[in-house]
């Protein structure tokens, strides 16, 4: 099979094996390019391990610190006629790089919101593991079913308290234009938070102590995205913003449930960048783009790989790390600072349809995107026939 991207919107409806691998194999490449990294963790349970700062967690975990781990994902598998998702391609290569590396890596394909993925979860760890010491919570969904009540809540984009008009950029039209996103209601608001916010990761990690397979002195981490004035509208005061905050109280719940064990549960925030979560959401191809082209003037710019490696060092495993005022982990300052943020302000003021390409670094990021799907990867010949068929 001859696999071009198939791009509808804002997704890429399939993926290539090769690139996928390739982009795997470059993340593995600078992780074991910075040498020894120290202290870190042994036994790593990485829920959301198939793409992004997921992937990157587990590759780090792995490749960083020679950890154990097992990944959880929602993934589809390939047919004869029809690729399978990128994360699918992404799991296969990280576990074909593992198993010549001799590192233990397993991954269980499934719901990680239902509670029968965290007893499959738990019977792994007690078979094969014994415990484990770091549980990187990655996931990102639309909707989510509450494992006890059987409901299903579905996530909103919406700014809270007042309508919101701003600039977003349309990748599918190539349109610089004005959107309005009316006010969420309080169900919306609610619905959301039941998402997004910290109530899974927090019945995660009751269900891991509760079986006895959490680590004494445990660390956890769940991943956000803070941003600043330009983003704040969309994800501060916003539906988003809310599940934020939950984020940060299930952080304290966990730490205050779980001090006999001695857990440390922290929110990391960290950079924006192109994902198939981002992607979707007003505001950020444009911000993105314009952030794009300003980090990588000043010789700041970092993908996944760079973020969670100066994560673990400097803030996990780290003597001093950075927190702010609600405890989190901060490894966003390059972009949020206030002269970073006064120059993307600057360029957000001034373009337009006419001048996007110009003042922007849209190339960087549509490349960034098909990456994302295993495509315009140097090195890949993508007139080749290829079989679609990978297993783990």
């Amino acid at each position: 099979m001859v696999i071009q991207p198939k791009i509808r919107g804002f997704i890429c409806t399939n993926a290539h094996p090769v690139g996928c691998a390739a982009v795997v194999s470059e993340q593995i490449d600078y992780i074991q390019g910075l040498g020894d990294l120290g202290d870190g963790p042994k036994k790593v349970l990485v829920l959301g391990c198939s793409t992004g700062y997921g992937l990157a967690s587990r590759i780090t975990s792995a490749f960083g610190y020679g950890a154990a781990t097992l990944g959880v994902c929602f993934e589809k598998a390939p047919t004869e006629r029809k690729t399978g998702t990128a994360g699918w391609y992404n799991t296969a290569a990280f576990h074909h790089k593992a198993k010549a590396a001799d590192l233990y890596a397993e991954t269980l394909n499934g719901d990680a919101f239902s509670a029968a993925m965290k007893q499959e979860v738990i019977d792994k760890i007690k078979a094969d593991l014994g415990q484990v010491d770091l549980v990187i919570y990655s996931l990102a969904a639309p909707r989510r079913t509450d494992p006890v009540t059987g409901e299903v809540y579905k996530s909103t984009l919406k700014p809270v308290g007042q309508a919101y008009t701003t600039k977003t950029y349309d990748t599918d039209k190539d349109l610089v234009h004005d959107v309005s996103l009316e006010p969420a209601n309080d169900d919306e608001i609610f619905n959301t938070v039941k998402v997004m916010g910290g109530e899974d990761w927090e019945l995660w990690l009751d269900a891991l102590s509760e079986a006895g397979v959490l680590a004494e002195g445990c660390k956890t981490t769940a991943y956000t995205y803070i941003g600043k004035e330009l983003t704040w509208p969309i994800y501060g005061q916003a539906t988003i913003g809310k599940a934020k905050e939950d984020l940060d109280r299930a952080a304290s719940a966990i730490n205050d449930k779980l001090s006999a064990l001695s857990v440390d549960a922290h929110v990391s925030s960290l950079k924006a960048l192109v994902t198939q979560a981002s992607s979707a959401i007003p505001v950020m191809p444009l911000y993105i783009s314009l952030l794009y082209r300003v980090m990588k003037n000043e010789g700041t710019h970092e993908g996944c790989i760079e973020q969670i490696a100066g994560l673990y060092k400097d803030c996990l495993y780290g003597s001093e790390p950075t927190l702010d005022e609600q405890n989190r982990y901060r490894m966003d300052g390059k972009e949020t600072n206030d002269d970073t943020q006064a120059v993307i302000k600057g360029l957000w003021d001034q373009v337009t349809q006419d001048n996007f390409h110009e003042l922007s670094d849209y190339a960087g990021y549509h490349h960034e995107f098909l990456r994302l799907f295993g495509f315009d990867v140097a090195g890949v010949d993508y007139d080749a026939d290829v079989d679609p068929l990978v297993n783990w």
